[in-house]
């Protein structure tokens, strides 16, 4: 491999996906910011936080990638504007039904609540946050369909300033009716979800304002009004993106059940493996930006049929991930019992945290790979049988794995993030043959 001739690929992968890992760590930096607000408050209060997010989120995961299937469709007819506004047309009026459809769905949770094993406290406060979560789930969605579009005709800078702008917001808003400042009414968790709201509303609002100010994204929408809502349309992006939306909840699915299992193992454990998790779900962030940058790649390579510069381009994004990951693996070994530090202080955490960052070094290489050829699949917009892939590998090898390691063969709170290990590595060598098997196939 001569790395020369790969440098163009690194370059334009790389300015497609730096602003969304910027994006990603934004919103982590808010959602942080959110809990150490929530948590100045009371610990019930963060508890219910937690429990309505928890909730909240398996549909976000949804919607989300319900959205994401409109990159690769708008991707590969990049070439034809009419036909791209079409695409923009059909999916925003998908997106907005789906919207509403599920947030309906997810407000009748509201109901079951207290019948959740939750105390009574916790149940009380988690309630007004959650239905302010469910108001913003309507504009979240736009707001997706909006980024979605852009990032498939190649532009993913616009998502990034609106997020941080949107995650400022949040941030000042929380502030004010969290702790009732500048004459507001001290609202506790309640005023956190009105913040969520109003930022989450303003997103879609500042896309449509940068929008009228940039006349060749103007014309997409203007192109847009004048073509036709077609079934055929909204039934491809619903095609698509159904199976996205189910292998995120799927993978949620599996890390959830996983942290279930850890805390029936006692507190220390439960404990070590968030503490574990925050440095992985930050490397991941960093491979996910490439992923996505991999996804525009592929669709508008393959709208051009050009399957040279494909293929180099989702080679140039795995060269990219497994170098950065195998680097964050060594800092992850050399510095295990000092990492944790940053955390907590309690010495049994942090000698659990060192054995579960030796093993994630290992693992989130494998997760880089799977991340990265996810993304590359969803830029040839083959979702269904992935989603059947990432079923199998994490429900069915990588939970098993966990539960067998740690309560049969007693190896402790290591056996769960070994059965992650398991489980990422089937999905990374799945989604791998699968890729090659697709350009094998087109060329």
């Amino acid at each position: 491999m001569k790395i020369a001739e790969y440098l163009p690929y690194y370059k334009r992968n790389l300015k497609l996906a730096i602003p969304v890992v910027i994006s990603q760590i934004g919103q982590v930096t808010v959602f942080i910011a959110d809990n150490m607000m929530v948590g100045h408050v009371g610990t019930v209060e963060l508890a219910a936080a937690a429990f309505a997010n928890n909730i909240f989120t398996v549909g976000m995961y949804f919607g989300m990638g319900l959205t994401y299937g409109l990159t690769p469709l708008t991707g590969q007819s990049f070439n034809n504007l009419r036909e791209t506004a079409g695409w923009l047309k059909n999916g925003l009026a998908t997106h907005i039904l789906a919207g509403g459809l599920i947030a309906v769905l997810l407000f009748c949770l509201t109901f079951l609540l207290p019948h959740m094993g939750q105390t009574t406290d916790v149940s009380i406060h988690a309630r007004p946050y959650y239905l302010w979560l469910c108001a913003s789930f309507l504009p979240f969605m736009v707001f997706y369909s909006f980024k979605q579009f852009f990032e498939g005709i190649g532009n993913t800078k616009i998502a990034m300033g609106i997020t941080l702008t949107a995650n400022v917001i949040n941030i000042v808003i929380n502030y004010v009716l969290i702790f009732g400042k500048f004459g507001f009414p001290e609202l506790g968790l309640a005023g956190a979800g009105i913040g969520t709201f109003i930022a989450r509303l303003s997103m879609p609002a500042l896309y449509l304002i940068f929008v009228n100010f940039k006349a060749k994204y103007r014309h997409f929408f203007l192109l847009a009004w004048h073509t036709k809502y077609k079934l055929a349309k909204i039934l491809r992006i619903v095609k698509v993106g159904i199976p996205i939306g189910i292998q995120l909840v799927v993978e949620l699915l599996a890390f959830s059940f996983g942290a279930i299992m850890m805390g029936w193992l006692g507190e220390v454990p439960l404990a070590s493996h968030q503490v574990a998790l925050g440095f992985i779900s930050f490397t991941y962030m960093i491979s996910l930006g490439v992923a996505s940058a991999t996804t525009i790649r592929v669709s508008h390579q393959l709208g051009s049929n050009d399957l040279k510069s494909l293929k180099k381009a989702v080679m140039a994004s795995t060269h990219l991930v497994l170098a950065f990951m195998s680097s964050m693996a060594i800092m992850f070994i050399l510095f295990k019992n000092f990492l944790p530090v940053l955390f907590t202080n309690d010495p049994n955490v942090i000698r659990t945290a060192s054995i579960l960052l030796f093993i994630a070094a290992f693992f989130q290489i494998f997760d880089g790979l799977q991340v990265v050829m996810l993304g590359a699949l969803r830029g040839m917009a083959d979702v269904r049988i992935p989603m059947i892939f990432a079923f199998v590998a994490y429900i069915l090898i990588g939970i098993p794995t966990s539960y067998l390691l740690t309560f049969v063969f007693k190896a402790g709170p290591q056996g769960i993030w070994l059965g992650f290990l398991t489980g990422l590595l089937s999905a990374g060598l799945l989604f791998y043959f699968r890729f090659q098997k697709n350009l094998l196939k087109m060329l």
